[in-house]
Parts: C-alpha cells; structure tokens; sequence
C-alpha cells in the first residue's frame, strides 16, 4: 500500500464548460481506519453527467461539491485494511468515495461484490445505478409495453445502450437511438440490435425521427433534453410516455432554449416525467436477476471506454460530457477492470 494518497478537489465553480483550471489534484496522507471502518484501494471510478451539476452552488436532489473539498462518486477498489468483522481485508467492495485512490469509510457504506462473476468496472455501469436507471425508467417510469415504438437519446451512453437493449429485449415493436457521430450510429444498429439510429449532429432531428418512427413514438427515454425532446414530442403518440432521465445537452449552457411545444402534452395527453434512479432502489433485486440472466445468455452487449490513471480522470469526465465515451466512461486505476 503507497503511503501518497492521490485526490481531486473542486478548485472553482465552472461557468458553462468545466476546464481543467476548476479541478486541483493533491497528495496526502493514505487515511487509517477507525473502529468499524475500511480503506480501499480503489480500483475503477466512475464519471457521471449527473456530477455537473453537483458542480454548480444550487439546491438539489444530492447535496452540491464544495469547493476546496474532494469530489466524490461511485467506485469499486479492494479493502486493504480493515477494523470490520463484515469486511475483510481483501474484499472487493462498491462505495461512493471516487476521485481519489484511497477511501476510508464506515464498513456499512460499501457493498461487498464478486468481481469473479462480474468484472468491477460492471458494478459502475450494467450491474449498477446505469444498468437499474435504464431498466426502471423504461419500464416502471415510461410504463413500456410490448409492440410499441421506442426511441433513445444519447443511446451509445452508459444508461441509454442499456435502455435500447432491454426495450429490444421487452418486445418492442420498433427501438430507434440518436448518438453523435456516424460511428455510434452503426454500433447502435449492429451491434446492439437497434432498429435504427440517426446522427444528431446531421441536424433536421425532427425530420429524421419523422423518417425513422413514421408511424409515431409510444415511448421516449430521454438522456438529452433541449432539442431532442422538442423534436420528440412533435412525433409522440396519443398517450405516449416520456421518461426523462437527463439533459446533458443543457447542462453547461445557463442559457440554453426552452422546449417550445409544450402544449402537445395536452393535446395528445402525454405524460412527462422526471425521474431518479434513488426512487426505485426496491427494484435491484428483479433487475439484477433479469440483467445477469441476460448477460450470461449473451443477449446484452457491455460498451466501456477506459481512461487509465488518477491523473486523467478529469481528461475523462470532460470527455464524457463531450460524448468521448462508447458506453460507461470508467477510470481505471490500478489496471484492474
């Protein structure tokens, strides 16, 4: 075990697009435990879109990043010490003290995972809060139903590969994605086993989804927002449902647009609604069941882009805001994924 412990800190609230600038990394002292507390050695963190705006002094769901204070989020790493009889040095555990190389937090924070049956790098993305956001937005939130046509947005993301492919696997009728680029278009179609895809940087999106979904759109999973969303609802079903998981398309632009065609949620009787994967903890267990039973029959493909080293992991939270990632953006720490 090093005696340096490597973190990053919020040196300054971001203005729009974060920057390097508003990141420090420090060196410290590896903690020790005290009674009843571990330290591990993390392994692999994660970097979320939902971390933005915990960058930004407003009130919120989750309490924001203070400056001068480390940031945090989800990680994996191994116990290497232990004043726990529940864990053990040794144990691979999950726990939300990311951004550093060392954590020290009370046993009863993590959660014990098998990282024989799964490699870490799955309890942050298919087997973790992504995999259950995609399964219950889609299902418990939009209320999915078989023979019905879906669409994604951001669907070469952690948690919009995911609903695109539990939406296929469900019986939609018809499962159509949007994503950046040309490349992640032909991995949504043949790869994953999307109906179909479009480019969103090739602009006239409402004319693509008129294209793609000319019979309408029963579902929209929306990890977007802005123009995505606007686009959508124009081509909604009567009744049709919209799980609104994100708007990272907003997310550093204080002035972004307002979505102009509201009014349609009254006359096609939509229903609009946000959601937190927090709400629907009581699901993990028929999750976690289906999901591994369909990851053992190969019937789900795992997209992960990896960024090696503390060091990068700003490189890659920016990246993964900029749509760097195919799939979960994971730092890997210690070469263990």
């Amino acid at each position: 075990m090093s005696d340096v412990n490597r973190v990053w800190y919020l040196a300054a609230r971001p203005t729009g697009f974060p920057s390097a600038a508003d990141f420090e990394l420090r060196e410290e002292a590896v903690p020790q435990p005290g009674p009843g507390q571990v330290v591990v050695r993390n392994d692999v963190m994660s970097v979320d879109p939902a971390m933005r705006g915990r960058m930004n002094d407003v009130p919120s769901y989750v309490a924001p990043f203070q400056l001068g204070a480390p940031l945090d989020g989800g990680a994996v790493g191994t116990v290497v010490a232990s004043q726990s009889d529940a864990v053990k040095v040794g144990d691979s555990v999950l726990h939300g003290l990311g951004w550093r190389e060392y954590a020290v937090l009370d046993a009863g924070h993590t959660r014990v995972v098998d990282t024989a049956a799964a490699p870490s790098s799955a309890y942050l993305g298919v087997l973790g809060m992504p995999g259950l956001t995609a399964y219950a937005g889609l299902l418990d939130v939009a209320r999915m139903r078989p023979e019905e046509t879906v669409f994604v947005s951001g669907a070469a993301g952690a948690v919009g590969s995911l609903a695109g492919q539990i939406a296929r696997l469900r019986g939609a009728r018809l499962v159509i994605g949007s994503a950046g680029s040309a490349e992640k278009v032909r991995y949504l179609t043949e790869e994953l086993g999307f109906d179909a895809a479009f480019n969103y940087r090739d602009g006239d999106i409402r004319g693509q989804l008129k294209r793609l979904a000319p019979d309408g759109i029963d579902v929209y999973f929306d990890n977007v927002g802005g123009e995505q969303l606007e686009a959508a609802l124009f081509r909604m079903n009567v009744h049709g449902r919209v799980a609104v998981c994100g708007a990272i398309s907003q997310y550093n632009t204080p002035d972004a647009k307002g979505i102009r065609n509201l009014s349609l949620l009254i006359s096609k009787r939509l229903t609009l609604q946000g959601f937190l994967v927090l709400d629907h903890w009581s699901r993990r267990e028929a999750f976690a069941e289906e999901m591994a039973a369909w990851l053992r029959a190969d019937r789900v493909k795992v997209a992960e882009t990896f960024v090696d080293g503390i060091d990068h992991a700003v490189d890659a939270f920016l990246g993964m805001l900029q749509g760097a990632n195919l799939g979960k953006m994971v730092v890997r720490l210690t070469g263990v994924a």
